[in-house]
């Protein structure tokens, strides 16, 4: 199993859906970034501003995370783990 050392901080938790399929969707806004090591596997996708990472229970969390899109890029490219 591969991980990736990223300091993130959570904004959002998605918990699921309704009865109507809308997302119960948690707000969390956390103050401080924390340095984590994030297995790979759990990475659903990477925007300019947030890891979608899944969580127990079928929930998925959005992180912020504390460099550029393009660091973070540049790192997974230098452990071969994104295609270019």
């Amino acid at each position: 199993m591969k991980f990736i050392e990223l300091e993130v901080k959570t904004a959002v938790i998605v918990h699921g859906f309704d009865s109507d399929n809308k997302e119960i969707i948690e707000d969390v806004n956390e103050e401080n970034f924390v340095k984590k090591l994030i297995s790979i596997e759990r990475i659903q996708s990477i925007s300019e501003d947030y890891v979608l990472v899944t969580s127990s229970h079928g929930r998925v969390m959005y992180w912020q995370y504390n460099c550029s899109m393009q660091e973070l890029s540049n790192k997974l490219q230098a452990s071969d783990l994104i295609v270019a």
